[in-house]
């Protein structure tokens, strides 16, 4: 009796060293209990896991098989071998899987007839079949895949990072892997935001003041719900447009000033503005567009050439303003194509896209369309109680899911009543602009 309560003792007492472990450094229990485990279960289930997920090909091979000879005197069937071609199911070659933060990463050799979509469309019977959070196909090079499996969702939970000191780059949340999101207006000028109410759009907006805010750049605001969102920022932000009135007024010194850094850089020689020496550089610009959709809706046709004014400035702002310190960040709950060839024109100069929850499949499709489908089953699938998490396209040409770190609006209003010395006038930057009307450009 005393020797069970020993070993009853010495069992709960490893579980409970377990369990502290897993719950006070994860990281580590993972390397060395967790995922060992997980590579075992997931190289001896490959083959039926890949039969069930019709992964496999049948190819011929040389076998022994067994077949039923002469009748014997006594009623039994005699059996002999024969070595003959018979089809059998091949499994594609895998690797030794290799672990990740959250997971692992395995890659596999494609069989005969096979591409990644193949993976991408069986990665949901792939997480099934190992119980686990997630797959995701990708291809590094022809005839091989990798499989990146999450073990459970990172984006329950995240915590927050340390801000970046690079300029015009701004850390604003956590990838499903584990890496920081960041939004680098150097490396992707354009972004389009689309999202529904409550969906984490003007959290994102948020973190983006607040991780701009401290940096030597002007803030633009263009917030076509009356200023309700940009107004308490206005400490901060250079210039604030909020109706279509003031964008349009704003859009042309906008233009003015791209045109006006156009000769400046030709006269230095330099292709951009980062070419120029620092002491003329002009200050970067960024624009903060809210409600987009509103800058494109007409009530009656005595707005139509303003409209088409505002659409082709912000067009031509997106096309050319990168290469002289204009960026642009676009949000808004509905972006469809019904808005106008306008919107599907500035959406094709946006390379950055984030797709929070929407309402309806158009958006997804607007945002997110000329990525992988899988990318639009992804959007689709975020649930209202998980606000921030967003589909996001970047710099590396994949798409990922990610959540944004929770910015309150009495954060961002601190930052920009903090930083608001750093907020150059707009008069200021268009002061030396020459007197004319760009709108003859804009026409063209």
């Amino acid at each position: 009796m005393r020797d069970a309560l020993d070993v009853l003792a010495v069992l709960v007492a490893t579980a409970a060293g377990l369990w502290a472990w897993r719950r006070w450094h994860p990281a580590s229990f993972w390397l060395v209990i967790g995922f060992p485990l997980a590579a075992v279960s997931v190289r001896a289930s490959w083959r039926r896991v890949a039969l069930g997920c019709g992964l496999t090909k049948k190819r011929q091979r040389w076998w022994f098989t067994t077949v039923p000879g002469a009748i014997a005197s006594t009623g039994l069937v005699k059996v002999r071998r024969r070595f003959q071609r018979v089809a059998v199911d091949t499994k594609p070659f895998m690797w030794l899987p290799l672990p990740t933060r959250h997971g692992w990463r395995v890659t596999l050799h494609t069989l005969e007839g096979q591409t990644p979509g193949d993976y991408a469309e069986a990665a949901e019977q792939l997480a099934h079949s190992w119980g686990i959070h997630a797959i995701r196909a990708s291809s590094p090079r022809p005839g091989r895949v990798v499989l990146q499996a999450t073990i459970r969702d990172p984006l329950v939970k995240i915590d927050q990072l340390p801000a970046s000191d690079e300029l015009l780059k701004v850390t604003v949340g956590r990838l499903e892997t584990g890496r920081p999101w960041t939004i680098d207006f150097r490396t992707v000028p354009h972004w389009l935001n689309a999202g529904a109410t409550q969906s984490g759009k003007s959290n994102l907006a948020n973190a983006l003041i607040v991780g701009l805010a401290p940096q030597p750049v002007a803030l633009v605001g263009f917030d076509l719900k009356g200023g309700v969102e940009f107004t308490p920022y206005s400490p901060r932000l250079s210039a604030l447009a909020t109706c279509r009135t003031e964008s349009v007024t704003l859009l042309d010194d906008l233009v003015a000033l791209m045109i006006d850094r156009m000769g400046l850089c030709r006269q230095a020689g330099a292709r951009n503005l980062w070419q120029l020496p620092p002491g003329i550089r002009p200050v970067p610009v960024v624009v903060l567009v809210d409600e987009l959709a509103e800058l494109y809706l007409m009530a009656d046709k005595s707005e139509k050439d303003e409209i088409a004014k505002t659409s082709t400035a912000l067009l031509r702002v997106a096309q050319l303003g990168r290469a002289f310190g204009i960026y642009l960040f676009c949000c808004g709950q509905r972006i469809g194509s019904d808005l106008g060839p306008g919107v599907t024109a500035l959406r094709a100069q946006c390379s950055g896209r984030v797709c929070h929850r929407v309402n309806d499949p158009e958006t997804a499709t607007m945002t997110l369309g000329d990525l992988d489908p899988a990318a639009l089953v992804s959007a689709r699938a975020i649930a209202a109680e998980t606000p921030g998490v967003a589909i996001v396209a970047g710099q590396d040409g994949q798409w990922y899911r990610a959540r944004s770190f929770y910015v309150t609006e009495q954060a961002a209003e601190h930052a920009a009543r903090t930083h608001a010395h750093l907020a150059p006038p707009w008069d200021e930057i268009t002061a030396h602009l020459p007197d004319y009307d760009p709108s003859h450009l804009l026409d063209a």
